[in-house]
């Protein structure tokens, strides 16, 4: 008698892999040029070396996505996982490259420290799952949908509301004219009705890649109009090596790598609540040996970024609310997804083409894929006893209070130590931290098996319901 296979582990016919791989890249990849973009303009480099620095980025996000995906010896998940270069080194970075003359070669040092304290600290991390049960998990999940509805929001007007420019040779912050056209609007809303209609009346594969089916059709409808352009597409070469030390050997220098390894800190925490919520999402049950095997991935991708000219490398959670929306568990998607990220490391005219997609395209889909994590959360806290345990209440509405401020308030904090801005600036790692706090507070720490029982009682709910 055959084992049944769990559909986690579901090998499905190589088409339909890379037509749900390609679904998963197309919703990622804005996010995940946009560090790269962000880095390489602010330090000023050549637009050859941004480029460089955009394919070498693709190419990481493509080998740390097949060790947390399809996983190594100790090391992954093995759950369907993108990984991407991390919005939380931003500012670090940026930071650390204007200190003095560190620079870029001192950035890749710090990451590369950072990668290794990783490593090494991940069966630390792991060790925290009894302070997450359901109402922590559920709540934290729900921040981060309704963080990263920000995200889908501004991808669906067009951009950010404001852009930061020199004028008169004073760098700030000015409203982009281009933010919220209606032009831009309709195509995000034609998206989202494309989408949801594909979902109603779709019936099996045209169901499972109703996201990619309605951005293809966006991509349709913004070329028709003349909002899609492929000037780039053109000029881009058919053909690029990412090597490592493109830039020179990496410089360390104790304060900027003490910054990174709290970023990577930050950066563990959340995704901590990233392999729980998709052990809920896939009803596949997650023990601390597992999160040792997923938080140690993201030390040995951000340890690749290192070396070969990127950033550290974090789950991307947008990918998780794919999941929530398509139903597909298996992790050999994200794992062909991570092949075609590792060919547009390698094919600069094919990441081009994916470049060319306009947010407009994107943020009709944003909004259900991340309204999709929130409502995953929310489903969490349905097996939550509130009607007996009264705290349950409070746990929930002060840590989601405290996830909204860097949403709602973004200068909130800006009169607290620099140094703490890493951790201030997160509304997820917020949200968790006072979830974890007040939890521990009013219900106390359960013993892990406890937690692993519940985590397993967790995934079977999922598995059979």
């Amino acid at each position: 008698m055959t084992a049944k296979v769990h559909p986690v582990d579901e090998k499905l016919p190589w088409p339909r892999l890379t037509t749900l791989g390609l679904q998963h890249v197309l919703v990622m990849y804005a996010g995940a040029v946009a560090v790269p973009l962000i880095v390489g303009r602010a330090l000023k480099l050549p637009p050859e070396d941004v480029a460089f620095l955009i394919s070498a980025d693709l190419f990481v996000c493509g080998l740390a996505t097949l060790i947390q995906s399809l996983g190594f010896p100790g090391v992954g998940i093995r759950l369907p996982v993108m990984m991407g270069v991390t919005f939380a080194s931003v500012g670090p970075m940026l930071s650390i490259a204007t200190t003095g003359d560190i620079g870029i070669l001192g950035i890749y040092g710090s990451v590369i420290a950072a990668g290794i304290f990783g490593i090494v600290i991940a069966p630390f991390v792991s060790r925290l799952l009894p302070l997450f049960p359901p109402v922590v998990t559920g709540t934290i999940i729900m921040v981060i949908g309704i963080s990263l509805m920000r995200v889908g929001i501004n991808w669906a007007g067009g951009g950010l509301p404001t852009v930061t420019k020199v004028v008169d040779g004073v760098r700030g912050s000015f409203p982009n004219p281009n933010y919220a056209q209606v032009g831009g609007l309709a195509i995000a809303l034609f998206v989202l009705v494309v989408i949801l209609a594909l979902t109603k009346w779709g019936k099996g594969f045209v169901a499972n890649v109703a996201v990619l089916l309605g951005i293809i059709a966006g991509c349709a409808l913004a070329s028709v109009i003349g909002v899609m352009h492929f000037e780039k597409v053109a000029q881009a070469d058919w053909f690029g090596v990412v090597v490592p030390f493109h830039f020179g050997m990496p410089e360390f220098y104790i304060v900027p790598v003490l910054t990174m390894c709290l970023v990577m800190i930050v950066v563990m925490i959340e995704s901590l609540g990233m392999f729980l919520a998709l052990g809920d999402m896939t009803g596949k049950s997650i023990d601390r040996a597992d999160l040792t095997a997923g938080l140690r991935a993201d030390g040995v991708g951000t340890l690749l970024g290192g070396l070969f000219n990127t950033f550290p490398y974090t789950s991307f959670s947008q990918n998780v609310g794919l999941v929530g929306v398509t139903g597909v568990r298996s992790r050999y998607v994200t794992a062909a997804g991570g092949v075609i990220m590792l060919g547009l490391g390698l094919l600069p005219k094919m990441a081009a083409i994916v470049e060319a997609v306009p947010q407009v395209v994107l943020g009709g889909a944003g909004l259900v894929m991340f309204g999709m994590v929130a409502a995953t959360g929310a489903r969490i806290l349905t097996s939550v006893d509130f009607r007996n345990n009264r705290f349950n209440l409070y746990v929930v509405a002060v840590a989601v209070g405290f996830g909204m401020i860097p949403q709602v308030a973004p200068n909130f904090f800006k009169n607290l130590p620099h140094a703490l801005h890493p951790l201030l600036e997160s509304g997820i790692l917020l949200a968790a931290i006072a979830a974890v706090i007040l939890n521990a507070f009013f219900n106390g720490v359960r013993s892990t098996e406890e937690a692993e029982r519940e985590v397993a009682a967790a995934a079977a709910a999922v598995e059979h319901g």
